[in-house]
């Protein structure tokens, strides 16, 4: 590189919030060692393609995007990491034109492989076994790029194997994140105007399972007492085993944490669950729905829901329907099942018919509809809290509206100034709806500094 030339970055992400929290962090390194950051589509001098490899596809999406850099600069160094870098080093390092590869970990030796390659020329794998890990890798983010809620990564890792996840093997077993560092970024995204956070990992209602005498209702409660100006507090999933009683007391306390929980259903059958080797049963997950009800009439629960597992009756199938209906779910996330190559489920017998896993997919969806219409009408005439976010440019009835969350995941549209994006306001729900309702601004309620 020329002297005087500043050294640019262009990073890209693939697949899940922990990845998009993973890049923020890695573009800090860059930026504190003199680099600036520059599109992907744009020229640059380091390519940097934060990969998944959750399904087949997230691993030939990563392929096309590492190789669209390659061919972007082919003077670059290309720098390609994340879940897929993780599982099949020798895959991506056989793509000519990458550079380096580094997994799930490690993502601190970065800049000084780029070094290392600009010397010797000689393409790096510092790839490591993820399995050997116990320590949580500490990656700082004081903001994010794009500004409105912020993800802070409390946990690493999962024990779980469910048969159809490859993610345990991309990202290694439980680790916790100290607490005392949860807390001090916590306290770093408030001071930097973030209103609301949201607490994420590959298995974020686990945190605190292997620290001693601490656990996430601790964490939970921490958090509110510390971190002076949060207003809002999310947690991004928790399976209903991590549900607690003392979990549960802390919602029903809180200020703070939000009238929502994200909880992974998956299989509403115990034949299926068993199958995917999910460690609870229906009349298990009910008991804490309920309880949970109890403790907070309004509360939003959303879920995942996987369609068409490998043997899956239209009996079974009909037990899932019909547990999310009786159950109220606000919002599902529907996927057929997809065989992830090298997990146990992509080799069971059995394999359901495509025509026949779009059929059921279609049913739930249409499902969902229906619960999260009827949810979001409960709240109709209602002044809800929420933080407008971005205006919407998709060309629907919407077009031109600020759009934002409320605390219990109603997205809500409505007419507003560009200085309310990421203040705290109060909106009246004039027309409840599905995906979104529409609301009319009250006040502004909280500033950000």
């Amino acid at each position: 590189m020329s002297k005087g030339h500043t050294k640019t970055v262009a990073l890209n992400t693939l697949g899940c919030k922990v990845n998009h929290y993973e890049t923020e962090a890695i573009w800090q390194l860059f930026k504190d060692d003199g680099y600036e950051r520059t599109e992907f589509d744009r020229q640059a001098d380091v390519y940097v393609i934060n990969t998944c490899t959750v399904t087949n596809t997230g691993d030939k999406k990563s392929r096309q995007v590492i190789r669209r850099a390659i061919r972007q600069n082919p003077d670059a160094v290309i720098c390609v990491t994340g879940c897929y870098a993780q599982t099949s080093p020798a895959e991506i390092m056989a793509i000519p034109g990458v550079d380096i590869v580094v997994g799930t970990q490690d993502r601190t030796k970065m800049l000084g492989y780029i070094e290392q390659y600009r010397d010797e020329r000689q393409p790096i794998n510092a790839v490591r076994n993820i399995m050997k890990n116990r320590v949580y890798e500490e990656l700082d983010v004081p903001a994010f790029t794009d500004r409105t809620r912020a993800s802070l990564k409390i946990q690493e890792g999962c024990n779980n194997f469910c048969t159809f996840c490859i993610i345990p093997w991309a990202r290694g077993l439980m680790r916790s994140r100290d607490p005392q560092e949860v807390l001090h970024q916590a306290q770093q995204l408030v001071d930097a105007g973030y209103l609301e956070i949201v607490l994420t990992g590959i298995h974020t209602g686990g945190y605190g399972q292997d620290l001693k005498d601490y656990n996430l209702a601790q964490l939970l409660r921490d958090l509110e007492i510390n971190v002076k100006g949060l207003k809002r507090l999310r947690i991004s999933s928790i399976e209903a085993s991590q549900l607690t009683d003392e979990v549960i007391d802390v919602l029903r306390e809180s200020n703070i944490v939000v009238n929502h929980l994200h909880i992974p259903i998956q299989s509403g059958s115990d034949t299926v669950l068993k199958r995917m080797r999910r460690k609870y049963t229906m009349e298990f997950f009910g008991e804490r729905l309920t309880k949970l009800h109890e403790a907070l009439p309004d509360l939003a629960v959303t879920s995942d829901v996987i369609v068409g597992f490998p043997g899956e009756t239209e009996q079974e199938f009909m037990e899932t329907y019909n547990f999310i209906r009786d159950h109220k779910f606000s919002e599902l996330h529907v996927f057929p099942f997809s065989p992830r190559t090298g997990t146990p489920a992509a080799r069971m017998e059995d394999q359901i018919d495509e025509d026949i896993k779009n059929d059921r997919v279609h049913r739930l969806i249409a499902l969902n509809d229906q619960l999260a219409k009827e949810y979001a009408s409960r709240f109709e005439n209602e002044v809800l809290e929420v933080i407008p976010e971005e205006y919407v440019h998709d060309g629907s009835d919407a077009e031109g509206l600020l759009t934002g969350y409320t605390d219990n995941y109603l997205k809500v549209v409505f007419e507003g100034p560009e200085s309310l994006i990421g203040q705290l306001v109060k909106v009246k729900i004039i027309q409840a709806g599905y995906p979104h309702s529409k609301g009319q601004f009250v006040r502004v309620l909280e500033t950000v500094k």
